[in-house]
């Protein structure tokens, strides 16, 4: 099967992308994202990774490569962070609108300004609507395990999209944990070959990326709309073979001490794991307070999310980003417009943490846990709170 190993979690990620038989490599540098990309172009140029890795000279170009080699048909991947994405932009809705299945790692970072090298959501926040398929992972062995599954996910000939696999930067990327490692048989009976339905071939020209008149523009988006929010089964299917293969079961909304509990966190990436000690605490105090952590962004699990919150009667959602001049950040809107069609729904309170790698501990969710009791018992005064903030 494997075995345990050891590393630091960008060099876990790379190999999963060695594991996954990459074909085609396109990247930038861009902290934290680095280390990622560095250990592949040296599994190329060592020959333990049978790939064709691309120096490019920015974001834009590395996406704009890949694009182009996913079109020729070949299994692509790339990394980036924080402004890395922010000059993706453009590029991103393209790759999504071709239905081109690139796997992309992105180590979350503050967006400048301030520039700031540290963690938070705010990069990929602000490509939330983009098209691609996007899940956040919590600790090293989910980064390695979700990045051999996306390639599956996107490579879907009922999905064929892009895929996103968002791990905090610094608190993952750069720290050495224990994993267990699959072997190379493994990935094999999992993963097939990518075999693409349409590719670029002058003996067999075909049109990509074609100009839309407005009476078919419409059709084409929601087209998209229906083909991303249909991957789900494929998504969740990919999940359950996985965990048969591995004993590791993931779910698009995850819980923690959450039957019972009356008050939930809501979470996404590594902080989870720091709330579950709050918890923990909490529950052993007598505080009926639990844990939900959000898994699967798009396509967003709306089902699944409101069976998870139905018996709360508190949710606090933890945001990484700020949404300027709007009423709520990402998470907060997302949730509470999930809850919206319910009769009977919980009350949700927003608290946006750890802008720019500022420290959250679980004394942070403890403290966040008894603002919001007060503050819902007292009724709320305003949409949500930086928590932390110095006056």
């Amino acid at each position: 099967m494997g075995h345990r190993a050891g590393m630091e979690v960008s060099i876990a990620v790379s190999h999963a992308v060695q594991l996954a038989r990459a074909e085609a490599i396109a990247a930038y540098p861009i902290t934290p994202q680095t280390h990622i990309v560095e250990h592949l172009s040296s599994m190329v140029a060592n020959g333990d990774l049978e790939a064709e890795f691309v120096n490019v000279e920015s974001e834009h170009s590395a996406l704009s490569c890949c694009i182009g080699m996913s079109a020729a048909g070949a299994r692509t991947y790339t990394a980036t962070s924080s402004q890395g994405l922010a000059l993706m932009h453009e590029i991103l809705f393209i790759a999504s609108a071709l239905r081109l299945p690139i796997v992309m790692t992105v180590a979350n970072r503050a967006l400048s300004g301030p520039l700031s090298i540290w963690n938070d959501h705010s990069d990929i926040m602000a490509a939330k609507d983009i098209g691609w398929i996007q899940i956040f992972v919590e600790n090293g062995q989910e980064a390695f395990d979700h990045t051999v599954m996306a390639f599956k996910i996107a490579e879907n000939s009922k999905v064929l999209m892009p895929t996103i696999i968002n791990m905090d930067g610094f608190i993952l990327t750069h720290v050495v944990e224990a994993m267990n490692m699959v072997d190379q048989d493994l990935v094999d009976k999992f993963l097939p070959p990518y075999l693409p339905r349409h590719t670029l071939d002058p003996k067999y020209p075909v049109t990509m990326g074609a100009f839309a008149m407005p009476e078919i523009f419409a059709e084409v988006k929601m087209n998209h709309q229906a083909a991303l929010m249909n991957s789900y089964e494929r998504i969740i299917k990919v999940w359950e073979e996985w965990g048969k293969l591995t004993g590791r079961q993931y779910h698009p909304v995850e819980r923690y001490k959450a039957n019972d509990a009356k008050i939930l966190l809501l979470t996404m990436g590594c902080l989870g794991e720091v709330a579950e000690i709050a918890v923990d605490e909490l529950q052993a105090a007598g505080e009926p307070v639990g844990l939900i952590k959000l898994r699967l962004w798009r396509p967003f699990p709306f089902a699944e999310l409101r069976d998870a919150l139905r018996n709360a009667e508190l949710v606090i959602v933890c945001d990484r980003a700020v949404s300027p001049g709007g009423a709520a950040p990402p998470v907060l809107a997302e949730v509470r417009s999930a809850l919206y069609p319910l009769s009977q729904r919980p009350e949700t309170l927003g608290y946006i943490i750890g802008l720019g790698g500022r420290d959250v501990s679980p004394v942070s969710f403890k403290e966040i846990v008894a603002l919001a009791r007060d503050e819902s018992a007292q009724g709320p005064k305003q949409e949500y709170h930086l928590y932390g903030v110095r006056g």
